[in-house]
């Protein structure tokens, strides 16, 4: 038997598209062996919610958890990746007819945003498919514990309220945003997910793989 891994995170580099309003990182050498120096050192500036990342409680609901207590826990284990990939947005009538088992602790919900990836260098895509309001209440109402989307947020960009994040984030599951699934199809998988410990943040960077055995 062997087992194949997927590594599901978006190349760390200014090339991505940021959220607008919001500066991409700038990656620079602060020592260059090239001009002398006896080492490399790379510098970084940027957001925590750029590229691949986990969206801590705080980010929407202040006095909240920070990224340095979230649960490791919840973030490693079996991840159902289900795929929609026609559907502007992920209804919980969506959700109910997918025949999701009710013991799922992880959903990461590949749509047609995965295709924007085979150019990572393109512009902010304002009409990405995200979790609509009555998606996040039926998982918050299925006790899921984890859920990634394959774009930079589970919330469409027009939202108005914010209704999903205040949704999920306030019932303590953990949001993994700006996942790269094309190199997988629907099904279980095991899954680590682990953002940087970054003590205060409302977000953190993440390296997120997944892995089945053949």
């Amino acid at each position: 038997m062997s087992r194949t891994y997927y590594d599901v995170t978006l190349p760390y580099s200014p090339d991505l598209p940021a959220w607008p309003g919001e500066s991409k990182p700038v990656i620079r050498r602060i020592n260059d062996m090239d001009e002398g120096d006896g080492v490399n050192v790379s510098r970084i500036d940027a957001c925590v919610h750029f590229g691949t990342h986990v969206d801590a409680p705080v980010h929407f609901i202040d006095g909240d958890r920070a990224a340095e207590s979230l649960d490791v826990a919840v973030m490693v284990g079996p991840a159902l990746v289900v795929e929609f990939p026609d559907a502007p947005a992920i209804t919980a009538d969506m959700l109910e007819g997918a025949g999701i088992p009710h013991d799922v602790d992880r959903i990461l919900f590949k749509t047609r945003n995965s295709e924007l990836w085979n150019n990572p260098a393109h512009d902010f895509f304002e009409d990405f498919a995200a979790i609509a309001a009555d998606g996040a209440q039926w998982l918050v109402d299925r006790g899921v514990r984890l859920v990634g989307v394959d774009y930079l947020s589970i919330e469409s960009f027009h939202t108005t309220d914010f209704a999903v994040h205040k949704t999920i984030l306030g019932a303590g599951i953990v949001a993994v945003e700006g996942l790269d699934l094309r190199p997988v199809s629907g099904g279980v998988y095991e899954m680590a997910c682990l953002p940087m410990k970054i003590v205060g943040a409302d977000g953190a960077p993440a390296r997120v793989v997944l892995w089945r055995d053949d």
